[in-house]
């Protein structure tokens, strides 16, 4: 397929403006400021462009939530937190492709009626915030962004904020929180962001990728994205694919691409011979693993949810059969309990219960009614959280359960694994 997103990985320069502008860059902004907010705003709905950050909802019916008054301050902010556990497709596009993500914005927030907009990029990618920096700093100096840009009126204000590695601020209202200079915690819902987001106002949050999606869609037109991949899910999709495979790395594939394909095609097949796939994770570490007989299941929203588990954030992970998915579990539930941010008892409680049990389980001290308590504290956390992360950790929990319980019976029973 033609690369939309990953087009200029690889190539010398390709995070500065004169070589995106000489690869076409911007076009799709100069066009967009000659045309009606409105109708890109329908073009987005038409090209069926579902948000990359992992919830799949539709980004331009997220956009025509935005109240049409004139008066009313407008922002829109860059979910760039990236913190799911093998997740790294964003940092492709930050660190090699900046330039996409900003015209994505800058198309974006003329669409939304928004003057100001914000980049919340994690902690640790020092190298990426710097990268971004340095591109806003260009797009200044050349007329993309401060004031009456090309002479249509609109202004536009672009910023960098750092955050400070916490996974929770990848939920969009932590997000909020933490850029108002609060502690990063979810908030109350509704309202929504669309009518009470940053410092009140009404507020876009999208993903990097979903971003940078629009310049290809005012460029090419709904009709060609909407033709790439499933009817309801369509267009590119970056799989981030880690793990016991020959060639990890980031793949632009077709939205709907099999996990077959990916893993046998593409990444070139299991690392190690004699060492055949176990099972993978379809979407990062909160999405439910998949077995060997799912491989031909398409990488989707919707397959992945007919699957009981989802695309999220399309990091793959794949794992062959030296792995002990009992210790898998308690590193994955060792994470979202360090990562809770507190707010609310069945998560703040819940997950560091749930990783004494794992971590007790895998060191050989494992006690007879121990899944049994899993299970409880599972059903004691399901749906009863302030957000999604407490529910993450016992989707995957449950996933590995559901899949390998007998190993962690061996693990109980025998006190040691029975991978060798």
């Amino acid at each position: 397929m033609e690369k939309v997103l990953l087009k200029n990985l690889g190539k010398p320069g390709s995070h500065t403006l004169a070589n995106y502008v000489a690869s076409g860059g911007y076009k799709a902004f100069s066009t967009a400021l000659k045309m009606k907010p409105d109708n890109i705003i329908q073009m987005v709905k038409d090209s069926g462009l579902r948000g990359r950050g992992g919830a799949g909802f539709s980004t331009g019916l997220k956009w025509s939530f935005i109240p049409k008054d004139p008066t009313l301050q407008k922002y829109l902010c860059c979910n760039a937190d990236e913190g799911e556990p093998g997740t790294f497709k964003d940092r492709g596009i930050i660190d090699h492709d900046p330039h996409l993500l900003i015209e994505g914005m800058a198309i974006s927030c003329y669409a939304i009626g928004a003057s100001k907009s914000y980049i919340y990029i994690r902690g640790e990618f020092v190298f990426g915030a710097e990268r971004l920096q340095e591109a806003i700093d260009e797009a200044y100096a050349n007329g993309y962004l401060g004031k009456n840009i090309q002479g249509s009126g609109f202004d536009l204000d672009m910023y960098v904020h750092r955050g400070f590695g916490a996974y929770i601020c990848g939920e969009e209202t932590a997000l909020l929180e933490s850029i108002e200079g609060y502690r990063a915690q979810p908030r109350k819902k509704p309202p929504f962001p669309a009518l009470a987001g940053l410092y009140g106002k009404p507020t876009v949050i999208n993903n990097v990728e979903t971003l940078s999606c629009i310049p290809a869609i005012v460029e090419k037109g709904p009709e060609w994205f909407s033709k790439m991949g499933p009817v309801k899910s369509p267009g590119p999709k970056i799989y981030c694919v880690s793990g016991h495979v020959k060639k990890p790395g980031l793949y632009e594939l077709p939205m709907g691409t099999t996990a077959r394909d990916i893993i046998y095609n593409h990444c070139g097949g299991m690392l190690r011979d004699g060492k055949p796939l176990k099972a993978f994770i379809p979407g990062g570490v909160s999405a439910p693993l998949l077995m060997p007989a799912d491989l031909d299941t398409p990488l989707d929203f919707d397959s992945l949810a007919a699957k009981g588990t989802m695309l999220g954030s399309g990091a793959v992970i794949v794992m062959d059969t030296s792995t002990c998915m009992v210790k898998t579990a308690y590193i994955i539930n060792r994470f979202f309990s360090h990562e809770s941010c507190g707010k609310c008892t069945p998560c703040r409680d819940g997950t560091p219960w749930l990783t004494r049990i794992l971590k007790r389980i895998e060191h050989g001290e494992g006690r007879p009614g121990d899944l049994e308590l899993l299970d409880g504290v599972c059903d004691n956390i399901f749906g009863r959280t302030f957000c999604p992360l407490g529910d993450g950790a016992v989707m995957a929990l449950r996933g590995a359960l559901k899949n390998f319980r007998e190993e962690f019976q061996y693990h109980i029973d025998h006190k040691r694994c029975m991978v060798s």
